[in-house]
């Protein structure tokens, strides 16, 4: 299968302006005319091995721990297979690990250590300590800061450092206003743990530079389409947690018949609503990109309006959009029109 009329292939699309992985993932399919699936790998290796806002590959996001672990996923259109591994320690090529899942066994996700045994012996370097000094001097500072903020909620001890415990809202009030006179902060200017008040605060944890995702679309030259997503996470997540990053239908989907779309932002959020699985559905129903975009995000809002995230989409002709909610949002485009990668803006 060729393009068809209308059509312009082949096309790159990456959340945020990670040009040079777009760059990558470009030549990989024009100039050396790789599959879809070998691009998206290429452009997010790139993306892993520059660290990419330091939330993507190695060195950055430390858990409470203070160890860096990461999740990544990729997504053959034209098959269904996925491959992702989630939480993986000591193997420092999240992406490449996802592919050898997808095409080196029938499992569709590979969690934690054991994601890293089975990296190492198909092959990938490692075992390697994935922190690196600056994500040391962010952890050790954020302990000095009574590990504040963090994602916690309805524990004891609510403004310092665990080890943590559940509590009854009474016996937490207790203990948040002691914290909070201790550190001269007057009644009126903190949370009692309810749900939409611990919503609140944990937006404030996320942003650009210490929660996102490389979520990248290539259709290649004979119109196929991939997926491929990397992050190291959100910064002082609770040990364990897995975000959007490695689930198909939330940071990433794909179909040859329909199109694709990718997703960064407040992941423990938009995994709930599988925000890209929900834009490919819609444009296969006659949606254009942009409005797919748009429904899949005022979703979300109506339920968290405090939620901060975006989506790409981008149909099987090539023709792409953005949405997003509490930030703006940017994504990078090439395609065969294009002297270069170009930078989209959407705003809320």
């Amino acid at each position: 299968m060729g393009p068809a009329e209308g059509q312009s292939f082949p096309v790159v699309v990456s959340t945020w302006p990670f040009v040079e992985a777009v760059r990558a993932a470009w030549r990989s399919v024009n100039d050396r005319g790789s599959p879809a699936v070998d691009a998206v790998v290429d452009g997010c290796t790139t993306c892993e091995e520059l660290r990419c806002d330091g939330t993507v590959g190695p060195g950055g996001s430390p858990d409470e721990n203070g160890e860096t672990t990461l999740d990544a996923l990729v997504m053959n259109g034209a098959t269904m297979e996925v491959g992702a591994v989630a939480a993986m320690r000591y193997v420092k090529d999240g992406i490449k690990a996802a592919k050898l899942v997808m095409e080196y066994t029938q499992h569709t996700l590979l969690v934690g250590e054991k994601a890293s045994v089975f990296a190492i012996s198909m092959g990938l370097p490692g075992p390697t300590n994935l922190s690196s000094p600056e994500s040391i001097e962010k952890w050790i500072k954020w302990k000095e800061n009574s590990c504040q903020p963090n994602f916690r909620k309805n524990v004891i001890p609510a403004y310092d450092c665990g080890p943590y415990h559940f509590s009854n809202s009474a016996s937490t009030a207790l203990e948040n206003t002691c914290r909070l006179s201790k550190n001269g902060i007057g009644e009126g200017n903190w949370s009692d743990g309810n749900n939409l008040s611990s919503l609140e605060s944990n937006s404030k944890l996320i942003n650009l530079h210490n929660h996102d995702t490389i979520s990248m679309a290539v259709i290649d030259k004979m119109g196929h389409i991939a997926v491929g997503t990397s992050t190291n996470g959100a910064t002082f997540k609770i040990p364990g947690r897995v975000g959007d990053g490695p689930i198909a239908g939330s940071s990433a989907y794909a179909d040859d018949e329909v199109g694709a779309c990718g997703a960064t932002g407040d992941g423990d959020i938009m995994m709930r609503f599988l925000p890209c699985y929900q834009v490919v559905e819609s444009m296969r129903r006659g949606m254009e990109p942009k409005d797919a975009a748009a429904d899949a995000i005022a979703r979300i809002a109506r339920k968290y309006p405090h939620f901060v995230g975006a989506v790409f989409a981008l149909n099987k002709i090539g023709t792409h959009a953005g949405a997003c909610h509490g930030w703006t949002f940017q994504y990078s485009v090439r395609n065969p029109s294009m002297d270069d990668v170009e930078i989209f803006t959407v705003v809320p």
